[in-house]
């Protein structure tokens, strides 16, 4: 998939738990891990601004995009 997820590297900079975020956030743990493994098909244009909000982080630090040959 030419699209990352680095999630989990904002969660560990900012020190932050899943639990934590999704509860900020207002999703559930599940949907939040689905995220933070790539599996979902798309992102919700208002649970990526609480998400960057939660983690004071720009969409670029949590999403890479990344060309296949």
């Amino acid at each position: 998939m030419p699209i990352i997820v680095r999630l989990d590297v904002m969660l560990a900079l900012r020190k932050m738990r899943s639990k934590e975020l999704a509860a900020i956030v207002g999703i559930t743990e599940a949907n939040l891990s689905q995220l933070k493994s790539g599996k979902v098909k798309g992102v919700r244009f208002e649970t990526l601004e609480k998400i960057c909000d939660a983690l004071e982080c720009q969409p670029g630090d949590l999403l890479e995009f990344v060309k296949e040959d």
